[in-house]
């Protein structure tokens, strides 16, 4: 049980062999799309609006500790 394969040609310099990427099925990348969406919107809420009348926390430990993200950010915080 031999298997032949018809002979390939060498690569030219600089190039590289060719890659196969393998499909990922939407049904299995969906839950860790939410989970970031809803991640990445938890954050935002942190650096851009928790503070006085909507604030998580008590204090102002929150509010300097992503002080300078929000103007880095264009958020106005004073």
């Amino acid at each position: 049980m031999s298997q032949s394969s018809a002979p390939t040609a060498p690569l030219s310099p600089g190039l590289s062999p060719a890659v196969e990427v393998p499909a990922i099925p939407l049904g299995r990348l969906a839950p860790w799309a939410l989970f970031s969406g809803l991640l990445c919107s938890l954050v935002l809420f942190f650096v851009s609006t928790d503070q006085g009348a909507v604030s998580v926390f008590s204090g102002t430990a929150l509010h300097e500790l992503v002080h300078d993200g929000r103007h880095l950010l264009g958020y106005p915080c004073h």
